[in-house]
């Protein structure tokens, strides 16, 4: 069982692209745009050219497609189950109706789109993840955040939580996968019976994990400690981030081109 083919969160896809030199805060500010943009489109023209416009980017980062659909498939279920209760719960004009279950247009108009809000969401933050390594994640962060220190926010501290999480999530699935690969030379079946016994069979992995997870914190936390780490103040920089022509252009671009999706999609 491959977990790693599964789950892709945490995991940097090492190319050459524009978008992969793209400075990360400008990615960032892109990302939470596009998330506005999704939630202000309201017909299915704006989905589909925003739909497009994200294939574009992805074959510009020159990222394989299968990566990005595996970052939708772990949340196929809750994308499944909003869907149904976007169906049977939304009143107006009815389509079918069997019994007690009513299912109406406006139902499947909002089923149908909440599912592609949550797969262009979570689309766009994998693009983000794929093409912008934890470091560069945590730079442009800390960039984006440092105002609030003004106010005694500990931001650098954080973006560093944040990266490291990031960072931990692949080297987690890595020990689940060994941990599991033990229990099965060990007789474990994982894969048949139904949901509840297959629950059980996870059991006994909880134990190990948390012990793993608790020792490479400790590890970390001593590695951070014998390097002096004493947080991000008086800290210096090996490399500074500053926004070149191109990443001007390319945001621009970008920012224009959502705009015009929300402009077709609220028509």
């Amino acid at each position: 069982m491959k977990i790693l083919s599964n789950i892709t969160i945490g995991q940097y896809y090492s190319a050459s692209s524009q978008v992969h030199s793209l400075d990360p805060r400008a990615k960032i500010v892109l990302v939470i745009l596009l998330m506005a943009a999704t939630f202000a489109i309201q017909n299915f023209f704006g989905f589909l050219t925003l739909s497009f416009i994200l294939l574009s980017i992805v074959a510009l980062a020159s990222l394989p497609f299968s990566w990005v659909l595996r970052s939708v498939k772990p949340l196929l279920y809750i994308i499944i189950f909003s869907f149904i209760v976007h169906i049977l719960f939304t009143g107006g004009e009815p389509l079918v109706k069997i019994g007690i279950i009513n299912i109406t247009r406006e139902g499947v108009r909002n089923g149908f789109f909440i599912t592609l809000r949550l797969v262009l969401l979570v689309s766009g933050t994998s693009i983000l993840i794929f093409t912008t390594t934890p470091i560069e994640l945590t730079d442009g962060l800390e960039y984006l955040l440092k105002p609030l220190s003004k106010l005694k926010v500990p931001t650098h501290e954080l973006a560093m939580m944040l990266t490291i999480a990031l960072r931990f999530i692949p080297t987690l699935l890595l020990e689940t996968e060994r941990l599991m690969k033990a229990q099965m030379a060990r007789g474990a079946d994982f894969e048949s019976g139904n949901f509840l016994r297959r629950a059980k069979c996870f059991l006994p992995l909880i134990i190990p994990l948390f012990i793993s997870a608790f020792r490479r914190a400790d590890e970390l936390a001593l590695a951070m400690e014998s390097r002096c780490y004493r947080g991000g103040q008086g800290r210096s920089r090996l490399r500074t981030l500053k926004m070149r022509g191109a990443d001007w252009f390319n945001t621009s671009v970008v920012i224009l081109l959502l705009a015009g999706v929300v402009a077709i999609g609220r028509l």
